[in-house]
């Protein structure tokens, strides 16, 4: 998760001000300049990246000719930044890399304060790509310069980058770094990153097991956050009731991550920060043995998690074709180049460029294929939401019947203490006020539970019954009942408690049932035959 959060600073950095794209279209039919045409080009692209995808590609080549045709290095690597921004905003990182590097191909011997944000940059693309080792060794480039620097507060920024670089695979060295930015900017001012600083901090004294620390980090990013009201409080509010979970502080558990959800339901209730605390909450009542709420949050826990593995499967779709595009571009640009150099490889050309064309159709022909499965996989993942969804509405109907019972249980125990207290009074008044009470507690158990059972039991299989009474329209109400407990895939045991019956009583009924239901020469399943009906 932490590297979609330094992901920010490439996005932060490389954002312009909303413009009007007509405007800049004219202004680009007007000049002759090619610096000025891939500048503009450039400005267009991104303005329709999320519009019109096309046509951002469209005006991506025009910058790409202008700015070889104005034969800049400079020209020609800022327009390979700017492709890299672009790209890192479809997530596709990859591709993101790839041109940070032709970029710093050009800045690569350049002073350090002309590379520093390219550096910066190439060390973010590469912790995006897994690639630890040379993000380590790019933002080490950058440290060295800062140490050297009258500029704390960016060191400390930089230490804390670092340090979440080396949570993927140090924790010791990870915590040495925020130790370092601790100390440069504990006097500061700076509650914003502070909350962030500290939230990092905790999570590592967490994975370390060493709870004192983590605590002490987690309620200073809590003190910091201030008037803060975002995402940003319940990623800590998330993070902390994670630990307070595994540290058995359910009920604190309980209230950050309640917040948390709070928050993200107005402005990211499918992400992974909602999960995670939806999932901290069924968690925590599970334990605290209040299974209604913990249904709750165990249902909404199971659409986020479907929501985002579809959301996933969605980027994969994308990315794939966006990686198919970018290398056919690629491959038509160099064999155009190594066309331009000598008309002596013409014809060879006309022979990669027939190539070129089956490798096209090739890669569509795959790409499509992949789609197909991709949308299959969907189509399964949306069954799974289907059937899990059912399964939980079927643990609620069982779990209510049973509440009922013992609540029907419970005044009969009551009913029976009252007779008793009544045989002892002497007042006539007492008596009276006894013969009140148990009359108010009959009415309350007047209340027919398996017809209420019935009820929400046609509501979530609203065929069973029709089909059951179709083919044995012979069948009592207590058949009827329980065929419903038995399709609900309970066993013996489970259904006597449900009952309020013996084992043995139930075995019978099931074996009676058999008879009605005319399956007792065969070898078939009692629970199956009647899951085949719903």
């Amino acid at each position: 998760m932490f590297l979609r959060i330094i992901l920010f600073f490439i996005l932060f950095h490389s954002a312009n001000a909303q413009v009007d794209v007509k405007m800049l279209i004219d202004s680009l039919a007007q000049t002759t300049k090619e610096s000025e045409k891939a500048s503009l080009s450039m400005n267009i692209a991104s303005e329709l990246v999320n519009q019109d995808w096309k046509r951002a590609l469209h005006y991506i080549d025009i910058a790409e000719k202008s700015a070889r045709h104005s034969n800049s290095d400079s020209i020609i690597a800022n327009f390979y930044i700017e492709v890299a921004f672009i790209y890192a905003r479809k997530e596709a990182y990859d591709i993101t890399l790839a041109n940070l590097l032709e970029a710093y191909k050009y800045y690569e011997n350049k002073p350090f304060k002309e590379r520093y944000v390219l550096e910066n940059d190439l060390a973010i693309a590469y912790s995006q790509t897994e690639n630890y080792d040379q993000a380590l060794k790019f933002f080490q480039k950058i440290t060295n310069h800062e140490y050297t620097s009258e500029d704390p507060i960016r060191l400390a920024k930089m230490f804390n980058n670092i340090g979440l670089v080396w949570m993927e695979k140090n924790l010791d060295s990870a915590m040495a770094y925020y130790d370092k930015s601790v100390a440069l900017i504990k006097d500061e001012d700076m509650p914003d990153f502070k909350v962030l600083l500290y939230t990092n901090l905790g999570r590592a004294y967490a994975l370390k097991d060493d709870s004192r620390n983590a605590k002490r980090y987690f309620n200073l990013a809590v003190h910091e956050s201030g008037n803060i009201r975002d995402g940003r409080l319940a990623w800590i509010y998330g993070d902390f009731s994670e630990f307070l979970l595994k540290n058995k502080k359910r009920d604190s558990a309980i209230y950050y991550s309640k917040d948390a959800v709070r928050i993200l339901d107005s402005i990211a209730p499918f992400s992974i920060n909602q999960l995670k605390a939806s999932e901290v909450l069924y968690k925590a009542y599970i334990e605290n043995k209040e299974f209604e709420k913990a249904a709750n949050y165990f249902e909404k826990f199971t659409a986020i998690s479907d929501s985002l593995n579809i959301e996933d499967r969605r980027i994969n779709v994308q990315k794939i074709v966006l990686e198919e595009e970018y290398r056919t571009k690629d491959k038509i640009r160099k064999l155009e180049e190594s066309k331009s150099r000598s008309n002596m490889y013409s014809v060879i050309f006309g022979l990669f460029a027939l190539l070129l064309i089956l490798a096209v159709l090739l890669y569509i022909y795959r790409t499509k294929l992949k789609r197909i499965e991709l949308e299959k996989q969907l189509v399964t993942s949306k069954q799974k939401e289907l059937h899990a969804n059912l399964e939980l509405k079927n643990k609620e109907l069982i779990g209510k019947a049973m509440i009922e019972l013992h609540h029907t249980e419970i005044i009969e125990d009551i009913l029976k203490d009252l007779k008793e207290v009544k045989l002892k009074a002497h007042k006539k008044e007492t008596q009276n006020a006894i013969d009140y009470i148990a009359k108010r507690l009959r009415r309350d158990t007047n209340t027919n539970i398996w017809d209420e059972f019935e009820l929400r039991f046609k509501e979530v299989h609203e065929s069973f019954y029709k089909n059951l009474l179709k083919t044995h329209p012979d069948l009592t109400s207590k058949d009827k009942r329980l065929c419903a407990l038995l399709m609900l895939n309970l066993t013996t045991k489970e259904i006597a408690q449900v009952t309020g019956q013996s084992s043995k009583s139930v075995e019978n009924a099931r074996t009676r049932l058999r008879k009605k239901l005319d399956i007792t020469n065969s070898q078939a399943d009692l629970s199956s035959y009647l899951s085949n009906l719903g």
